[in-house]
């Protein structure tokens, strides 16, 4: 049976089958949630009165590394795509190969920065030629859902803010020529901020329709983008941002007030159309969350909460009642039965069952790689997590000269396993001086990968491990070996190996239940470092806040024994950890 003839189209303002039409979205990152809770989330976006729901598509998680897709779980977008479909909503589709997000890499993937020559964002051919290989095949996945197939996407984006790093029209053109070429028939929107020089580095405006990014002041910057574009076109913020992201070590959990939300949002819809940034923020499972660089690194939280309509688990806020009280005044509201049952439990306090030393079991983890010099995370091919450095430094002797050279983003560096000092960005390449003590000395680093920077200046150099060399007493070391830590089978972890207190490790603990909810994984009296649950990565923890708890979804969980494993970086560890049922904010 074919689908009925639909249309959308962008002229003076939205046109639904021949009929005006106000896009009232709200964004949800399908990659940030689990698969289960999709219909959950999009259910309470549509009883809020949105007829429309927007995504990124994370080019890194879909073509990991170069040439290897993924489609499924997590990532299958066009499940996502058609259950939206399901409950009447359409779709405005972000495909644009970055999309920032606060996300590893702003969605580009490591890879790309094997051509040492590449430059991200702009008309360099080769960057062009990924591209293009990767539409041809993520368009297999949804291409047939377009309006003018019968389907729910209306609208795909371009590029992403591309007004504030680059004015390269020639690039903005080929990505609209390959976004056509490989399927895309519905209208193409940018997005940029209405500040500087934004809109006209990042408008072209012959082939895409210019949208703004911003929070407030939406009046003064919808009478600019009216100025800017022309009084016959429509008018729409993008991204509409309602809360914040947080970085580890910030004060507290970014918050926003739903008054001045809700006001903001009724003088958008009383000329426009919106697209609610976040509806629902979700989290930032495994090593994705990205990075921000202005005056030092400032990595971003495992919770992508972001002060939301929605919780990061899924609760409905009362910013989320402020904003359907005023959604009520342009639309009708549609009566929507959840169907998903969520609970949370506080499954109590587990004790360790088994610890390892990650110096014990770094042969079970990887293969050392051999080199003169030591290798970037982009040479070893290693989308994200550590790299354990290893040399020989020889006799005892003073050390007085010690440097990290292009070296990011946090490195701890051991002498004969015993901890000497922790480098972190702006005092990574400052001098240091230690003794060597026995007659044979070695040397090990350990570096980690915080998020590769998703927004700035910076994204063409974000090579991570050490890229330069470690120098010692003034001259380069030579001679390394390097373990890959992905962490992605932490099946072949031995605990029988040594434990040394103080040291990097490995912590095993086992949780029984009998009843799957929603939980939170309590880390206080841990340091720094990453958890994972049945084999699957939370993500990072770290004592500087503000996130003190973990979110686990039920999915993740099974009835009975589950496992879970603590990598710990900094020696600093409990004999417990905690399962509550909130997130402690």
């Amino acid at each position: 049976m074919s689908k009925p003839d639909r249309s959308f189209t962008v002229t003076d303002q939205f046109y639904l089958n021949g009929e005006p039409f106000k896009i009232i979205s709200g964004a949800i990152h399908y990659f940030r949630v689990v698969p289960e809770y999709w219909q959950d989330r999009l259910e309470k976006l549509k009883a809020l009165g949105c007829n429309t729901v927007e995504t990124y598509v994370p080019w890194n998680m879909h073509e990991s590394r170069e040439g290897e897709y993924h489609f499924s779980g997590m990532y299958d977008v066009r499940k996502f795509i058609q259950t939206a479909e399901e409950l009447g909503l359409y779709v405005i589709l972000r495909p644009s190969p970055y999309i920032c997000a606060e996300w590893e890499f702003g969605g580009l993937p490591f890879w790309l920065l094997r051509d040492g020559e590449m430059k991200l964002r702009f008309s360099y051919p080769p960057y062009l030629e990924k591209i293009d290989r990767y539409y041809r095949r993520l368009f297999e996945e949804f291409k047939d859902l377009q309006i003018s197939d019968g389907g729910p996407i209306i609208l795909m984006q371009v590029e992403n803010e591309y007004g504030s790093y680059g004015n390269d029209k020639n690039y903005l053109y080929s990505l609209i020529e390959l976004l056509r070429k490989h399927g895309a028939t519905v209208p193409l929107v940018t997005s940029d901020g209405p500040w500087h020089d934004m809109l006209d580095n990042g408008s072209v405006q012959d082939a895409a329709l210019p949208t703004i990014n911003c929070g407030s002041g939406t009046k003064e910057y919808f009478a600019r983008l009216r100025e800017f574009h022309g009084e016959e076109r429509p008018l729409m913020v993008m991204e509409f941002w309602i809360g914040w992201f947080d970085a580890w070590g910030d004060k507290e959990h970014h918050t926003r007030d739903a008054e001045s939300a809700a006001a903001e949002l009724s003088d958008i819809l009383s000329e426009g159309s919106v697209n609610i940034y976040m509806f629902h923020g979700g989290t930032n499972f495994g090593f994705t969350s990205g990075a921000n660089y202005y005056d030092k690194l400032s990595p971003d939280t495992t919770s992508y909460d972001y002060d939301a309509l929605l919780t990061e688990w899924g609760d409905i806020t009362p910013k989320y009642k402020a904003f359907q009280q005023v959604i009520a005044r342009f639309t009708e509201l549609p009566k929507v039965k959840f169907s998903t049952d969520i609970q949370k439990k506080a499954y109590g306090e587990i004790p360790v069952k088994q610890k390892v030393s990650l110096f014990s079991v770094a042969d079970q983890l990887a293969e050392p790689v051999k080199s003169p010099y030591p290798l970037t995370m982009e040479v070893l091919n290693q989308p994200s997590g550590y790299v354990l450095y290893q040399a020989d430094l020889g006799k005892q002797r003073r050390v007085e000269d010690f440097r990290l050279i292009q070296c990011a983003d946090r490195a701890q560096v051991f002498i004969n396993q015993k901890h000497i000092f922790t480098k972190y960005d702006l005092d990574m390449e400052e001098k240091e001086s230690f003794d060597l003590p026995d007659p044979e000395n070695e040397l090990m680093i350990l570096v980690e990968n915080m998020g590769r920077v998703n927004y700035s200046v910076k994204m063409n150099s974000q090579y991570k491990g050490i890229k330069g060399g470690v120098i010692v007493n003034g001259a380069f070391q030579s001679d390394w070996k390097q373990y890959v830590l992905s962490l992605d089978h932490l099946e072949t972890l031995d605990f029988t190996q040594g434990y040394l207190k103080g040291t990097p490790a490995f912590y095993r603990f086992e949780l029984e239940i009998g009843e799957k909810g929603d939980t939170f994984l309590d880390f206080t009296g841990w340091g720094k470092g990453v958890a994972f649950i049945n084999g699957f990565n939370l993500g990072r923890f770290w004592e500087v806040g503000p996130q003190k708890r973990l979110y686990i979804p039920a999915p993740l969980l099974k009835l009975g024994m589950n496992e879970v494993v603590l990598f710990e970086t900094e020696g600093k560890n409990g004999e417990t950890i905690r399962f509550e049922d909130s997130a402690g904010y």
